[in-house]
């Protein structure tokens, strides 16, 4: 927070004499810091050896591709055989701890205290936590997963409804469930950061609950989880990001995607979101994410309004209604007669091909993802968050697959099954598949979505450097040219895998990231554990706490404190503080 300037000898006043500062100042940036400050051989080991680490995947993998994979391969098999019930089980504590959330009295806690008031409008703030979440994941599986599973949707009745299972199950694993997971954890880190003064880290969320000698040792594991989490995953997804755009543009020209084309994107890509990370929320990622939001309603009504309209509404309602109906079903589905007999592969399994991996990918996203959520969402209270975050966007999420899965259907079984023809061929160009089929203005809602895929793309990474700074800098603030360079590296990891090991090794890194999600889920479920803990234990001091580190006015100790809110050497203190000991 920035410190209480004292008056240069020409500007004090007959009030604001040399002898006493002035408590005239900036704005304070809250909350002020009550966390720990972590030790230096910490902070080394937590900046120093996630790089190295996934330097040494990405060589493992490029000089040894089809080993790597075989080790990856039969790792996700041995998960999806032993532990599907373990994630079925997670998401559903998700949920339950949503609602309670929801509907508890602690739902009127304020995040930021009981004065605080939300940084950003409710249109920006959902722009925002969708793009950062999931536009980009969306855009992908909207219409590949309902082609995907036309004709294998576990526990849905089957109807005469081409594909309705499969828009069913794409409703459930993107809309409710994933988002409560999202919603869950970033519960977790706002309250800790913005009412306890914590810094927004998972270390500072969870250790705590842990005995005390346990407590240094393990957040320096959890935090360099987190921090491998995010670099892996957002370099795959700008990866695939780059595959996805080209298929946009072989759409459109007779451009073809490869290598060339690939680090063209990428370039592209990491020079706007170091542009956006540099001008920070408020001018960078907030008006991209608008756009976003203004770019996906003129895709989603174009395919309304042009295609299969009566279908299209149809479709949404009915698929709406079996969704919520198969709601429970599908929450707990796990397929235990698979357990009776070992499987040789993960792709035996249903759940290995669809829950198990999605609720995996949702986990290794949520280090970045549930991080930036909870740092723009001060001044809002737990249950308006927790809605925010979880009904607002789900209800978008079966809007925008209603509408576009329901008129890739139609097209499909129009042309003969050219939407799956393309699905099978290459996910990403199923969507310009069908988009090509739509009368009059196809070709322009192309080009809508495959602006779309780069800037949603855009947010992603510039939220998750949002995210990183914090694991890697904390308690200090990183400065924009800091985001940047994580933006750069990033952006280099990304053109190693796709240069040097093609679209296959990508697959293979962003697999072993989403089984990174196992033991990352076991630190998800300390800090829920300790969510709870400290909600439920919320006394008079607590809140008292809460006011202290929320109090926009200055109080003395602003005046013994840097820009980070660090302890300033004795030296640099300010003689004659009100309301402190006078120095001797």
């Amino acid at each position: 927070m920035p410190r209480p300037r004292t008056p240069e000898p020409d500007q004090a006043g007959p009030e604001h004499s040399l002898e006493e500062p002035s408590t005239q100042t900036t704005e304070v940036q809250l909350p002020r810091f009550r966390g720990s400050i972590i030790p230096p051989i910490d902070s080394l080991i937590i900046k120093a050896l996630p790089p190295i680490l996934i330097v040494c995947v990405v060589i493992a993998v490029v000089v040894n591709p089809d080993g790597t994979a075989n080790v990856i391969d039969g790792l996700r098999t041995q998960i999806t055989a032993g532990w599907t019930w373990y994630f079925v089980a997670y998401s559903v504590l998700a949920v339950a701890l949503c609602v309670w959330l929801t509907f508890s009295k602690l739902g009127k806690v304020r995040l930021g205290g009981p004065k605080a008031k939300p940084e950003h409008s409710a249109f920006a703030w959902y722009s925002m936590l969708f793009a950062c979440g999931q536009g980009i994941g969306l855009i992908f599986w909207s219409l590949a997963q309902p082609i995907m599973m036309k004709e294998d949707a576990a526990v849905l009745p089957i109807t005469g409804n081409p594909g309705e299972g499969g828009i069913v199950w794409t409703y459930f694993h993107w809309g409710f469930t994933a988002w409560a997971i999202y919603g869950g954890i970033a519960a977790c880190l706002a309250y800790s950061h913005h009412n306890l003064g914590k810094t927004l880290t998972f270390r500072e969320a969870t250790v705590d609950i842990l005995p005390k000698k346990a407590q240094r040792p393990a957040g320096v594991v959890i935090e360099m989880l987190a921090i491998i989490a995010t670099v892996l995953g957002l370099a795959t997804s700008f990866s695939f990001a780059a595959i996805q755009f080209s298929s946009g543009l072989s759409s459109l020209t007779s451009l073809e995607s490869g290598n060339t084309v690939w680090l063209i994107v990428i370039a592209v890509f990491a020079v706007l979101a170091a542009f956006s990370a540099f001008m920070g929320v408020d001018k960078g990622m907030k008006r991209i994410s608008e756009l976003n939001t203004i770019l996906s309603v003129v895709l989603v009504l174009g395919v309304l309004l042009f295609g299969p309209t009566v279908y299209i509404l149809s479709n949404l309602v009915q698929t709406s209604g079996s969704f919520i109906s198969n709601f429970l079903s599908m929450s707990f589905f796990t397929a235990p007669e698979l357990t009776m007999t070992p499987i040789d592969s993960w792709q035996d399994s249903w759940n290995g091909w669809w829950t198990v991996f999605i609720w995996c990918w949702v986990i290794a996203f949520s280090p970045f993802v549930a991080g930036f959520i909870a740092r723009i969402s001060r001044g809002r209270t737990i249950r308006e968050f927790v809605v925010g975050v979880t009904i607002v966007p789900s209800i978008i999420v079966m809007v925008w697959v209603g509408i576009i899965a329901s008129a890739g259907m139609f097209y499909d079984e129009k042309s003969g099954g050219a939407v799956t023809e393309a699905v099978g061929i290459d996910n990403a160009a199923g969507l310009f598949e069908m988009l090509g089929m739509i009368p009059f203005i196809g070709t322009i809602l192309i080009i809508v979505a495959t602006v779309l895929v780069g800037t949603y793309y855009v947010t992603s990474l510039d939220s998750g450097t949002y995210a990183l700074a914090e694991f890697v800098n904390a308690p200090k603030k990183a400065s924009s040219a800091f985001r940047v360079v994580l933006v750069v590296s990033i952006a280099v990891v990304a053109i190693v895998l796709l240069s040097l090991g093609s679209d296959s090794v990508v697959d293979t890194v962003q697999t072993g990231t989403i089984i990174g999600a196992f033991p990352f889920s076991f630190v998800v479920l300390l800090m829920i554990i300790n969510l709870f803990r400290r909600l439920r234990h919320r006394d008079r001091e607590t809140r008292l706490l809460e006011r202290e580190v929320n109090d926009p006015e200055v109080r003395p100790e602003d005046f013994t404190v840097d820009e980070h809110g660090l302890p300033l050497p004795p030296e640099e203190i300010p003689d004659n503080i009100p309301g402190l000991p006078e120095k001797e």
